[in-house]
């Protein structure tokens, strides 16, 4: 799909390139595809390497600072022979129409990366690699595995790029989509590259078009005139989560609130759905309770206060609050209304209009996570005017306060302060009367010092004038109605770089009109100038000959759209389409998604765990309604990968005159000059690190998200080059658990690297005399030993059992107990390095098929059967078995089941206990029973006297 694009066609490398192996010698003919090329590199001749660096530090590697690397293992020449290989057979191309649907299926997604300038870091690999063992075991257990990639590719990123540089920001993402894809190719992930997909591929978003008109005849895409996160420098609004601290998360640039006209998706209509189906799913609780926190439901009341005019009378405007505790309305003691609340300006004083004024132009430079976060000091100003309470007919202030959001329930609140924490905060900071109408048993709160926020028996609370009475009720007596904190999808972004919406606007009348579905895709326009235009208006708006069209079926003039998607929309069904990529018909094939949903495993960072589930559920649950899909929930399962953080960094204080002293807690670090201490100088001292110099001087250890800023980037590429793929990836996995955030050491990776070296070494051998190998392997045709099959057999089932429960690493340290074992052998049986070789493939495929194909095989080992533990082998086959001596029983020995008596024998004669009644005694003979009894009966003559 993506070389059809003339665009792409002159900036894409062939996916099948053989330019990967110009740097490696390959065989030019061989009989046989997959026999193997001599090896003939020196296996211990000293090769310079560039050291392993920060990509971020001079352009990523001094020109003086490199090291000398002994090689383990020839990883140089094996890797780029093997994906060479795996391109040119797609050896892991996943069957389309001609696929085996008898057979089970393993559907496994990365979350789709977008393909950023900086490419790769090694923490991105963290999550590939996990889902390439699944995938590569799953292929192995006889299961057709789905397992792509492709490329969330439209985005602010690449469009600020294009602004700030002029290059069209489709060049700049192809050559970001080269990258990335050189990249993963690098680390060996087996990836169906046949099914690649691209969101700004016409032939993708296409479809992506088609859902929206969907949700459009559904009511379910609209307009409205809604405030938004208005950013200037940007051009574009922005969504809550992109705002921080009142400025742009991408730039800093000041962001204002500011009312515009907004293509809107409903997805308040499924959050009933979106909640309750959470239960159904397998994914981190976490995740779950975000999503249950961000749609909010709550059960409430609606309440209506009328505002006083001057003279305390009542006006014909009315404030309608949304409450979740309506047992406290006779401890209302003021209202709060938030700064974009529709009727504001209609009853603000004159007296405090200009405060007020210049507290909405305040409130409008923040975020709504700014304005409701918990921590933060609230804030507010009186608007001069009062409001009744319809339940004791009290006068009470109304203030403007930006922690209510006009955006959630009705953008106004009754504040009770007796009985809520932040409106506790608030009426000691502005001096609000507390009034206490919630009692608990038995319990005075009057002095409390505090809100009591909790159900309990309703006091204080009659009004006989308006025959009110609640009074010994329990609070949740009181009548309620759902609400949700859940807001409409803001779904319209003023910039270039996104999908255009499919729906034009009737010149004479102003009515919204949708393409009609033969006239998708409704491509994007080429531009020379897609900088923002600074008013609001899109930059799409620029193209005059694009925008200016006529309606298809009534032949009437007509603009078009000139705002595009957001980002968010073509990640949110994109595992669809892996489903069926070069459909032209249909989204998806009907059959092939009922064969292939839902996904079995999605593997993904946590940041995304509310925002693209959610907004790809509520996709997920509106095409289910119509039709297009059979299941209710996009991913069965989600796993969150953790975090590598860099490399721990040592930092010393200094006080005033530069003395190195030392740090006693993190909270130093902001008091004193720092001073970066080299690991080589540093030493652990019980739970601290200390100088090695001077272990007075206690550092301070830490460890950063990887950050350009900071200068710890890891660039994957350099420790491919100085270690090969299969120890990056075996390092990965071995870190930590896969959920968990671990901290990158370079020498780590060392240890990984040297399991690999011994691997090798097992199988082929020692390196010759002249450095080079042999073309085959050490292993012999004989039969192994029941300790050697009881040893593999053993490792088999941890193996296993850590890859179906995702503790890769404790798989890691099975293989690495098998390998020390098989170190102890005098011979290897061709049947147990076989199994071994299998088990090793889904971590570090490169050595695994290298050794696989040395071993005489013909074809690929990767849908070779993966081995299965056989139970006779697992058992303990020792036993305690009794020794007698004349009869008397003086001790036991451990022997295995099926010892012989003269094994057993021996292993008495060692025993510490009953050597002393066997050394240098003559044995008259000996009865043994296979399991049951050892009896030496001595010559009495020469019996010893201490042994009597």
């Amino acid at each position: 799909m993506l070389l059809q694009h003339p665009l792409l066609h002159l900036h894409l490398l062939s996916q099948h390139s053989p330019a990967l192996s110009l740097s490696f010698p390959f065989p030019s003919k061989t009989k046989n595809p997959l026999s193997p090329s001599p090896i003939r590199r020196r296996a211990s001749s000293a090769l310079r390497f560039p050291s392993i660096r920060n990509s971020a530090t001079n352009g990523g590697v001094s020109e003086t600072e490199q090291q000398t690397l002994n090689r383990a293992y020839p990883f140089h020449e094996i890797e780029p022979k093997w994906q060479l290989f795996w391109d040119q057979n797609r050896t892991f191309r996943t069957p389309d129409d001609d696929i085996d649907t008898s057979k089970p299926k393993y559907y496994v997604l990365d979350m789709f990366p977008y393909p950023s300038g900086a490419g790769l870091h090694v923490g991105h690999p963290l999550g590939y690699t996990a889902t390439d063992i699944l995938a590569r075991y799953k292929r192995m257990q006889g299961y057709n595995v789905l397992h792509p990639m492709g490329w969330d590719a439209f985005g602010l990123p690449a469009e600020q790029y294009a602004i700030d540089t002029g290059t069209h920001p489709r060049l700049t993402t192809v050559r970001n989509i080269n990258r990335f894809r050189t990249q993963l190719k690098s680390l060996g992930f087996s990836y169906d590259w046949d099914r690649e997909i691209s969101t700004i591929e016409p032939d993708y978003y296409k479809w992506t078009q088609w859902i929206f008109l969907q949700l459009l005849k559904r009511g379910l895409a609209y307009q409205a005139e809604v405030p938004v996160n208005w950013c200037p420098a940007l051009g574009t609004v922005l969504a809550n989560e992109e705002v921080v601290d009142g400025v742009s998360e991408r730039g800093g640039h000041p962001v204002v609130r500011k009312p515009m006209r907004q293509w809107m998706l409903k997805i308040t209509a499924y959050a009933d759905r979106l909640l309750e189906d959470l239960d159904d799913l397998d994914w981190p609780e976490s995740v779950k309770e975000m999503q249950r926190n961000w749609i909010g439901r709550s059960e409430g009341a609606e309440m209506e206060f009328c505002i006083l005019d001057s003279d305390g009378k009542e006006r014909d405007i009315k404030i309608i609050v949304y409450t979740t505790r309506p047992d406290t309305i006779f401890g209302a003691t003021y209202l709060v209304v938030a700064p974009e609340h529709p009727l504001l300006s209609s009853f603000v004083s004159s007296a405090q209009s200009k405060h007020v004024e210049d507290y909405i132009d305040l409130a409008s430079r923040k975020g709504d996570l700014e304005r409701t976060e918990l921590q933060k000091e609230k804030t507010g100003v009186f608007t001069g005017c009062y409001a009744k309470n319809p339940a004791n007919g009290e006068a009470i202030p109304i203030w403007v306060a930006d922690y209510v959001l006009g955006s959630y329930g009705t953008g106004a609140i009754m504040a009770v302060p007796a009985h809520d924490a932040r409106d506790y905060e608030f009426a000691l900071k502005y001096d609000v009367p507390v009034h206490w109408v919630v009692m608990p048993d038995d319990k005075s709160i009057n002095e409390s010092g505090k809100a009591f926020p909790g159900e309990g028996i309703i006091v204080n609370s009659s009004n006989t004038l308006v025959g009110l009475d609640i009074n010994g009720l329990y609070s949740k007596e009181a009548a309620l109605k759902v609400n949700y904190k859940l807001r409409d999808w803001l779904f319209a972004r003023q910039r270039y770089w996104g999908e255009p919406i499919p729906v034009i606007f009737l010149d004479d009348s102003g009515e919204t009109v949708p393409l009609h579905e033969t006239e998708l895709p409704l491509i994007l326009p080429e531009l020379d100038d897609f900088s923002p235009t600074g008013t609001g208006e899109p930059p799409l708006s620029k193209a005059v000959s694009w925008v200016k069209t006529t309606d298809s079926l009534s032949g009437r003039p007509a603009t078009r759209e000139t705002n595009t998607m957001p980002q968010w929309a073509g990640s949110c069904w994109y595992y669809l389409r892996f489903m069926d990529p070069k459909n032209s018909k249909e989204l998806v094939d009907k059959a092939k998604e009922r064969y292939w949903g839902p996904v079995d495993v999605y593997v993904g960072g946590a940041e995304h765990a509310v925002l693209h589930l959610l907004y790809a559920r509520f996709w997920h649950k509106v095409l289910f309604d119509i039709g297009v899909v059979s299941t209710k929930e996009p991913f069965q399962c989600v796993i969150n990968q953790g975090i590598i953080l860099g490399e721990v960094q040592y930092m010393a204080c200094k006080d005033q005159d530069g003395n190195l002293i030392s740090a006693e807690s993190t909270a130093m670090l902001n008091e004193h000059n720092l001073e970066r201490i080299s690991e080589e100088k540093v030493m652990k001292s019980g739970d601290s690190f200390v100088l090695k110099e001077n272990p007075d001087i206690r550092l301070v250890a830490r460890a950063h998200k990887m950050s350009k800023s900071r200068g710890n980037v890891v660039n994957p590429d350099d420790v491919v080059s100085e270690y090969g793929a299969d120890s990056l990836r075996l390092y990965e996995m071995f870190m930590g658990p896969l959920r968990d955030s671990k901290t990158w050491s370079t020498s780590g990776i060392e240890g990984v690297h040297r399991f690999l070296g011994r691997t090798w070494r097992l199988v082929v051998g020692s390196p010759l005399s002249d450095g080079t190998y042999k073309d085959r392997t050490v292993s012999v045709d004989e039969e192994p030993t029941i300790e050697q099959l009881r040893c593999l057999h053993k490792c088999i089932a941890k193996v296993t059992e850590e890859i179906e429960g995702t503790r890769f690493n404790t798989g890691i340290s099975a293989m690495m107990e098998f390998l020390n074992a098989a170190y102890k052998w005098d011979k290897h049986p061709r049947s147990i390095v076989e199994a071994f070789v299998l088990l090793l493939a889904p971590y570090a495929p490169h050595m695994a098929e290298e050794l696989w194909s040395r071993l005489g095989h013909t074809k690929s080992l990767a849908y070779e059967p993966f081995p299965k533990a056989n139970p006779a082998y697992l058992k303990d086959s020792t036993i305690v078995l009794p020794v007698q001596i004349n009869g008397k029983t003086r001790g036991t020995i451990q022997v295995e089941e099926t010892c012989t008596e003269e094994d057993a024998f021996v292993l008495a004669s060692r025993d510490e206990k009953l050597s002393k009644y066997l050394d240098g005694q003559s044995v008259r003979k000996r009865i043994y029973v296979p399991g049951k009894i050892l009896n030496v009966v001595l010559d009495r003559k020469n019996i010893k006297v201490g042994a009597q």
